[in-house]
């Protein structure tokens, strides 16, 4: 019975449909052909299920399987894989977006799955960005607050190829935690005065700073302006992804760095991060290779390094070496 009833919902998997309902009549409709009964099952053995029908690997499935061990039967996930098929979900998608949060077995398709695709896409998503939000977070796709945080985060980052960055990283928040912890972060950012644009691109790049308490972000905001002084958004911006998540110690060392490599006096290393923030975040073997080469073999003064400090984002092997030789 499980064997034609993986067959089923393999064939689903592997084929098109243009309707999110189209797929739970077919596999209602294929069942009641074949005289299954899901009701009629004997039991239901998440684990095999897990591997033959959605695709987990053994140690995936033996893993999952606690979370669906209330299941007596499988009349819900089949309906919801049926569901998922419908919406565009290829079967590694499946896999991975089970693997991920095995609870999405046992969402309600027409209480919760087919409001939040029809939410989705009243934002303006496609059935194809849809589907990629569901396998990133299916932990809250199963959950209909997840129309109202999207619209927020799209309006915040801009588009959705932006928020599939941090998406891809691990970002989400929604719910109490989008109310009570990354809209007031935004507001602080806003208060130091960094444009929406400046947030977005941040956030891009280091999205755990929405994630913090507003006591660590204040003091990371001080530290940033405190190392780019004048500042402007642009650079505020640069100097905050630089000092993101860095003590003052750990801050501390690396100036100290940059001052020994570079032979930089106090003023010099003054000029140099207020210009280039990112230094503090480069590897020092890259560094010491980029300092030899400017100073012994270029012949480069260190004040005219400072005042430039664009040369030490460049390339040494491809773009430093060939034009200097040039």
């Amino acid at each position: 019975m499980l064997r034609l009833r993986s067959c089923t919902l393999t064939q689903l998997l592997s084929s098109p449909y243009t309707s999110h309902v189209s797929p739970l009549h077919r596999l209602l409709s294929a069942a009641a052909a074949s005289g299954i009964s899901p009701a009629a099952s004997p039991g239901f053995a998440a684990e095999e299920y897990l591997v033959s029908t959605c695709g987990l690997t053994p140690a995936q499935a033996l893993k999952a399987s606690t979370k669906l061990s209330h299941l007596k039967s499988p009349a819900k996930p089949d309906a919801v894989l049926a569901f998922l098929a419908g919406i565009g979900l290829s079967a590694a998608d499946v896999a991975t977006a089970v693997a991920k949060d095995p609870l999405l077995l046992c969402a309600g398709v027409e209480r919760t799955l087919a409001p939040v695709v029809d939410g989705l896409t009243g934002l303006g998503l496609s059935r194809s960005e849809v589907a990629r939000i569901t396998v990133l977070v299916p932990g809250s796709f199963r959950c209909r607050s997840i129309v109202s945080a999207l619209h927020y985060y799209l309006t915040l980052f801009g588009s959705m190829d932006n928020l599939l960055r941090p998406l891809k990283r691990g970002f989400w928040l929604h719910g109490a935690d989008l109310e009570s912890v990354v809209k007031p972060n935004v507001a602080v950012l806003r208060e130091c005065g960094l444009h929406d644009c400046d947030i977005a691109k941040l956030c891009i790049r280091v999205p755990r700073i929405l994630k913090i308490n507003q006591q660590r972000l204040r003091a990371m905001v001080a530290c940033a302006k405190v190392l780019c002084v004048p500042h402007g958004p642009g650079m505020l911006r640069k100097a905050l992804e630089a000092v993101a998540f860095s003590d003052e110690e750990k801050i501390a060392t690396k100036v100290e760095y940059l001052k020994k490599t570079f032979r930089w006096s106090d003023t010099e290393v003054g000029i140099a991060l207020p210009k280039n923030p990112m230094l503090l975040r480069s590897c020092k073997e890259r560094l010491q290779r980029v300092a030899e080469f400017l100073i012994s073999e270029v012949g480069l003064e260190p004040g005219y390094i400072a005042h430039r400090p664009a040369l030490l984002t460049y390339s040494l092997d491809d773009r430093l070496r060939p034009r200097y030789y040039v």
